[in-house]
């Protein structure tokens, strides 16, 4: 499934990976301080044709939304991914990674999850989003909880790390939170 739509918040906006994306998509997979939290953060290196097969040739494209994230001036900073969207169960996985190393802590990622649950919740009609983070990226855990995610559980020694085993943590947000979230916000 891909999202035509241009998803604009406060701070970013999403829009569809295209094919000009992958050579930047596989330099943010091979930057350091990227590809360490990254799940796939012991395969070889990332290559623009294996990009191209991560984002662009799913097998099952039917069920995920791709987008890269750009700040409002258009400069490309990560990408954000919905993945096995499930209309059944009315389910799906997030997926996000900041690219540009000077832009992480600065809230682009808060903002464009935010956007994301919108379009997941509202749009796609879901009932829930989970997500699989480090137990230890207490940056991305805080921006997680901060759009309404809540931790639901210890996946230990769920991935290597550099062959050393990393504990993981689920964490799920449903639509009725959502609502009320927005509710009190708004």
């Amino acid at each position: 499934m891909t999202s035509e739509r241009l998803l604009q918040g406060e701070k970013t906006r999403l829009r569809p990976i295209v094919a000009e994306d992958m050579p930047r998509l596989a330099r943010w997979l091979n930057t350091p301080e990227v590809r360490h939290w990254l799940h796939h953060s012991e395969r070889p290196d990332a290559t623009a044709e294996a990009a191209t097969e991560r984002f662009m040739t799913n097998s099952d494209a039917a069920a995920n939304v791709h987008w890269i994230i750009e700040t409002l001036d258009g400069r490309p900073i990560g990408s954000l991914r919905l993945l096995e969207i499930d209309p059944h169960h009315r389910r799906c996985e997030l997926a996000i990674s900041i690219g540009e190393v000077d832009c992480l802590g600065s809230g682009y990622g808060t903002d464009a999850v935010r956007q994301a649950l919108r379009f997941a919740f509202e749009d796609l009609g879901l009932r829930r989003v989970d997500l699989i983070a480090d137990a230890d990226n207490a940056r991305g855990i805080r921006c997680y909880e901060k759009c309404g995610f809540v931790r639901e559980g210890l996946l230990r020694s769920r991935r290597l790390r550099y062959g050393t085993p990393v504990d993981m943590v689920i964490m799920g947000a449903l639509k009725d939170e959502y609502s009320e979230q927005r509710m009190d916000d708004g």
